[in-house]
This record gives C-alpha cells, sequence and structure tokens, in this order.
C-alpha cells in the first residue's frame, strides 16, 4: 500500500517540477509573460515604411512618396485642465467640430483609451510649422507623419491605383500586420502587388510610467524590429505609349492594349476615360474618390477599368479566331470556298458576302461575313446531330487562346468573358421551347450562327483581344500577359510568367490566316493605314451593338516578319474599325518601333475627335425609356443669364475707368498748379 503511495506522489512531484521550469523558463528567460504583465507599462510604437516606387520600363518614375501629417489623440493623456478653445484655435476648429470629432473617435470599433486614434488628417506643412511649437502643451494630441503617395503622372489612375486606410476587412484578413489607420493598396498595381510594395514596419517597445509618458526604450532595444521599406517596382509599361493612347482616348469610351508578344510584357493598358492619379492624394481624396463612382454622366465611369473590366462583341476581329479553329477541326482549309457569292443564305437569314465565293486569304482581307458564317456552322455541323460537341470541341480550342476564361495574371482586376458551351444552347433552347429538353439544338433559333463573325453571344476584353492576337504572332503560343517586369531591380520571378502556352491549333494553320491579315493592311479594308516605314498586319472589326453607333475595333502586329509589338483597340461607338479604331492602333506602333511619331495627322485627328454627342444622344434615350429624363432649361435663357452678367461686369469696369481717369486728372492739375 505505501509503496502504490509512493508511486503517486513520485508522479505528483515529477508533474510539479515540469511545470515549475516550464514557468521558470518563460518568466526568467523569454519576454512573453513579462511583456503581458506590464502591457501598460510598455508599448509598440509603430514606424511605417515609405511604399516602393513604381518606375516604367525606361526608368521613369510614375508613383514615389511624399510625407503627409496627422495629429493623433489619445484619451489617456488627456488633462482635467485641458483648455479646449485654445486648442481649437490652435488647430483653426470650431468647438462643436472638436466634440464632433472626440466623439466619433470613440464610437469606432478599434478605440481605446490607450491608443492613439487620428483625429485630423492631411495636414499641410503650413498646418504642421505653425502647431508644431505649441501642441506639446496639449499632451493627448501629437503630430505623427506618414509617407504618402506622390504621383508624377496625370494620367493612367485605373493603371496604377491607389492606397487608402483599411476597413475591417482588409484587418480580418491580415490581422499580423494592419492596424486601424494603416494604408493599403486598394486598385491598381498598388493593390496587385501591396505586399512588395508596402515594406515591414519598424517597432519599437517603449517604457512609460503611469502618466504614458516615455521613460526610455524596453530593454535597451533588444526586442525592437528595424523598419523594411518597400520594394522598388518597375512595370512592363512605356509611359510614352500609355500617354498617347490616353490622350486619344479622350472624349471617348474604350480601350487601347500593346503587348509585347515575345515575352507577354504589358506596354500600354489604357481605358477611356482616364483618371489622373493625383485625385487620390490630398485632404478632398475622400470627395473626389466619391465623385468618380457617382459619375455616371453619359455613361463615363471613369473608375470601371475597360481594358479588363468590359467585355465587348470583337465583331470581324473574331473572323481570325474561327478560320483557325475551322482548319483545326477539319470542317475547311485555306482553299475551301463557301458559296458567298449571293451572301449567306441559312433558312431564311440572309448576311451580305462582301466578295463572293472565294478562299480564306481574300475573304479575310475584305471582311466577308458570308465566309466566316458559313466556317462556323461547318463547326456546328461536324457532328450531325449533336452540335453541342461540336461547340465544346470549339470551345476548347477558344480557351487555348486564353479568351472566355481568366488570364490568371498579375492585375488586379478582370473579367472572363464568355466563350458559350454546348450547354450554354441547350438551356437557351429549352426556354425557347417552352421547357422540354433539346440537345439537337438550332443555330439559327439560338442565335449561334453568329459567333463565327465575333457577334452573337461572343465577350472579348481588350487585353485578351491582344493576348489572342499575341498567340497568332506566334503561331500558336504566347506567354501571359503582366505588368510588373522587375521587383528591387530583379526580374519578376513569377513563374506563370514564365511558361510559354500552346494553342490547340497546329502551327502550320497560322500562315495563311497571317497572309490574310497582311492583305488587309497592303490591299483590303486598312488600306489607309498602310506605313512606308514598317510593316503591319491587321484586321478591322466594326461590331454592332444594340445601344446605337457600332463599335470600332481594330487589331494590328508589327513588324510583320519579327513582330515586336500588338496592338488592340476599342472606341465604344465610333463605327468602322479602320476610322477610328485602327489609327490609334498604328500611331502606338509607329512610336515603339522608329522611336518617333512621323504621321501626325492621325495622332491629331484622335486627338481632337469626340464621341460625346453619341454618348450623349444615347444616355438621354436611354432615359426617356425609363421616364426619367427631364428636358434641360432653353438655351436661350442660360445665354441671356450669361449676357446680363457680361454686360454688368463691363458696366463697373467702365466706372471704374471713368473715376481712375478723374483722380488722374485731378493730381496732374494739383501738381501744374504747384510749379
Amino acid at each position: 500500500m505505501n509503496t502504490r503511495y509512493l508511486k503517486i506522489f513520485s508522479v505528483l512531484v515529477v508533474i510539479a517540477l515540469i511545470f515549475v521550469a516550464r514557468l521558470s523558463y518563460l518568466q526568467l528567460f523569454t519576454d512573453r509573460y513579462a511583456l503581458n504583465a506590464a502591457n501598460t507599462s510598455i508599448k509598440i510604437e509603430y514606424v511605417i515604411p515609405q511604399r516602393g516606387v513604381i518606375f516604367d520600363r525606361n526608368g521613369k518614375i510614375m508613383v514615389g512618396n511624399q510625407p503627409a501629417y496627422e495629429v493623433s489623440f489619445t484619451q489617456a493623456l488627456m488633462k482635467p485642465d485641458f483648455d479646449t478653445l485654445a486648442f481649437c484655435s490652435l488647430m483653426r476648429l470650431t468647438k462643436t467640430d472638436f466634440i464632433n470629432r472626440i466623439n466619433i473617435i470613440k464610437k469606432e470599433k478599434y478605440y481605446s483609451k490607450l491608443t492613439p486614434m487620428t483625429f485630423l488628417k492631411d495636414l499641410s506643412r503650413e498646418d504642421i510649422a505653425r502647431v508644431q511649437e505649441i501642441i506639446f502643451k496639449y499632451p493627448a494630441f501629437s503630430i505623427v507623419q506618414r509617407p504618402q503617395r506622390q504621383y508624377e503622372v496625370s494620367t493612367s489612375g485605373n493603371l496604377l491605383g491607389y492606397t487608402s486606410e483599411v476597413n475591417d476587412g482588409e484587418i480580418k484578413r491580415d490581422s499580423t500586420y494592419y492596424l486601424p489607420g494603416d494604408f493599403i493598396g486598394k486598385k491598381g498595381v498598388e493593390k496587385s502587388y501591396e505586399k512588395e510594395l508596402r515594406g515591414v514596419k519598424g517597432m519599437k517597445y517603449i517604457q512609460k510610467d503611469i502618466r504614458l509618458r516615455n521613460i526610455g526604450s524596453y530593454k535597451n532595444g533588444a526586442l525592437d524590429k528595424d523598419v523594411v521599406t518597400g520594394k522598388d517596382i518597375t512595370l512592363t509599361i512605356d509611359y510614352d505609349l500609355q500617354r498617347m493612347a490616353e490622350e486619344m482616348l479622350v472624349n471617348k469610351h474604350g480601350a487601347i492594349v500593346a503587348i509585347d508578344p515575345n515575352n507577354g510584357d504589358i506596354l500600354t493598358l489604357a481605358s477611356g476615360p482616364d483618371i489622373d492619379p493625383n485625385v487620390f492624394t490630398g485632404p478632398n481624396k475622400s470627395k473626389n474618390l466619391y465623385a468618380l463612382s457617382k459619375d455616371t454622366l453619359y455613361d463615363n465611369q471613369p473608375a470601371f477599368d475597360r481594358s479588363v473590366q468590359a467585355a465587348y462583341p470583337p465583331g470581324s476581329t473574331f473572323k481570325l479566331l474561327t478560320a483557325l479553329s475551322a482548319m483545326q477541326m477539319g470542317v475547311m482549309t485555306e482553299n475551301t470556298v463557301f458559296p458567298c457569292g449571293g451572301g449567306f443564305n441559312y433558312r431564311g437569314l440572309r448576311i451580305k458576302g462582301h466578295g463572293g465565293a472565294v478562299p480564306l486569304i481574300p475573304s479575310i482581307q475584305v471582311s466577308s461575313n458570308c465566309y466566316f458564317s458559313y466556317a462556323y456552322l461547318a463547326i456546328l455541323n461536324k457532328y450531325p446531330d449533336n452540335p453541342s460537341k461540336g461547340v465544346d470541341e470549339w470551345k476548347a480550342i477558344m480557351n487555348s487562346f486564353g479568351v472566355g476564361e481568366f488570364l490568371n495574371n498579375d492585375l488586379a482586376s478582370g473579367v472572363k468573358g464568355r466563350i458559350p458551351s454546348g450547354e450554354f444552347y441547350e438551356k437557351r433552347m429549352k426556354k425557347i421551347n417552352g421547357g422540354k429538353e433539346k440537345k439537337n439544338w438550332d443555330p439559327l433559333a439560338t442565335g449561334a450562327v453568329f459567333n463565327g463573325m465575333g457577334q452573337g453571344d461572343i465577350m472579348i476584353t481588350p487585353l485578351q483581344l491582344a493576348n489572342y492576337v499575341a498567340a497568332i504572332a506566334n503561331k500558336g503560343w504566347y506567354y501571359t500577359p503582366h505588368i510588373v517586369k522587375s521587383i528591387d531591380g530583379k526580374p519578376n520571378p513569377d513563374p506563370r510568367f514564365k511558361k510559354k502556352h500552346q494553342t490547340l491549333v497546329d502551327s502550320k494553320h497560322f500562315e495563311p490566316v497571317l497572309k490574310g491579315m497582311e492583305a488587309v493592311i497592303l490591299n483590303g479594308t486598312a488600306r489607309s493605314l498602310k506605313s512606308n516605314d514598317f510593316t503591319q498586319l491587321a484586321k478591322t472589326g466594326t461590331a454592332q451593338v444594340p445601344q446605337g453607333k457600332d463599335n470600332s475595333i481594330f487589331v494590328l502586329i508589327a513588324p510583320a516578319d519579327k513582330p515586336k509589338i500588338v496592338v488592340v483597340a476599342v472606341m465604344e461607338h465610333a463605327g468602322f474599325g479602320a476610322t477610328w479604331a485602327g489609327p490609334a492602333c498604328t500611331v502606338i506602333a509607329e512610336k515603339y518601333i522608329t522611336g518617333d511619331l512621323k504621321r501626325e495627322n492621325l495622332y491629331k485627328k484622335m486627338t481632337s475627335a469626340s464621341f460625346m454627342p453619341e454618348y450623349k444622344r444615347q444616355w438621354v434615350a436611354d432615359l426617356k425609356r425609363k421616364g426619367l429624363y427631364v428636358d434641360p432649361k432653353p438655351d436661350s435663357i442660360k445665354r441671356k443669364k450669361i449676357q446680363d452678367s457680361l454686360n454688368f461686369i463691363k458696366l463697373q469696369k467702365a466706372k471704374l475707368q471713368t473715376k481712375i481717369d478723374e483722380e488722374t486728372k485731378n493730381t496732374k492739375g494739383t501738381k501744374t498748379s504747384k510749379q
């Protein structure tokens, strides 16, 4: 019996010794519990790092940093004899404003009496110079310096993005780094490369007395961590091209995208309307962001990046993919001739022929709707009585070109567009048949027959459009388009941009398509854009849209023999592809290849053109359909008010001049009499 008790006692002693040893280790050899126990006397002060600088591919600074100043408030340091009126006078606030700000702070989710909370933001250097010598009298308030973004360019706001205070969701997603009041990249490059740009906060453990006054660093700074500045980023963007593209998109809705097909570098990613990134800084930042989000007049939506977020019917530019997929599926060759003498005729549907019964290359040259409608119908009929199988085989080929799917790149936003499947049309046919299943659906009833010429149900973003043209330029492969070339001077390590993607089309099928694109420039729909300084391959597109005038679309490869650049442009409701989107593309290619702008007439044509009247017409028509339109005041009334104001100003000027003349005359008379 005694032996049993001895064993139990021994076990208890061993357990007790283990606990004692563990507690001794934690208390004597680590700071874990020392810091927790001294939580009210040891505080962490964070040092906010400078964000990394953003350069373009040629070393131009696009985004840098400048100091920004705030005033913080700590409730625990508030003195009983705090002079509210004197402080308000110093900060140029009313007493009511002061009380309201304090009350708002106390209602914040992360409020603590011991934690400094932001009281005033975006103070100017003049304000800081005025208050910094006196603010020590008010220990509850202190000046805090934070780095703020400084934009060295006046365009590309959607591309670059902006930084702003973290919200609750962002704090929860990365609570180990972000604290209330911290800034985070909210859009564009600032968002997609946030971890690289933000750096690492410095940490200082400070001992404080019971009045929260600093009495020195804890353990002589042994636990402190140095601040690490954010990494500099070099974009693939050529800002000279980017600026030109943005200027050509003034008073237009659309996008211009340029890619180097040899490596997937995005050279230009322009969206219209554009945003000046400087609206993202300064004391009016919140108002500016709100105004941008509400700018829907004429469907402007400047915060909507049309280069990656807008999906458009690609129009005749899609005929290139129709030809490639039809040849790959074995339903046609480059020598196939469809009966286009009288146009496309299918069960009562008639589409204009554009050139008659000719093979592939001249059909690309003249952009025959008939030819490519027959080609797509051949795709649907490859498997008799099962058009879904043909569509799914075609869809797989399309997806291999990066359309109808997310490109998995380093951009902060984007949509995948739409390439319909067999199931898509089965569901549509089921609705047409009143709920009855029908796998053998009708290409005409479902509208699928229009896909071949880039209408129907095809939706593609401008970036996807540029990517599949790059794959055509490379005869069947592409690198994923990306926006960052290097990080801290070292090549972008992301493995996604090192992989060469192969399409499902054999390389032999690309040659006739490229010859057709050459014919478009030499003698086809884009012959007016031929250059004497470099060779080009192109395809025009004029996409019909229900809202009004056609979209103008153009794709270009240059030079023809060794492609260095692919450029695409989409101009909403502008008309023929070669008239508006075409000049924008060839100007960008010319500047990139030759280093100069030789055809200034094309550039001036684009920068001076405005499509706003068409957008206004559509906007008014839409409001009228909804019963929301209100007639503006007649112009005559406005003109009369303006004229009355001008007349009043002229009258006041005349009275003032008369008075001056009289005083001058009197002064001269006085001098004469004295003499």
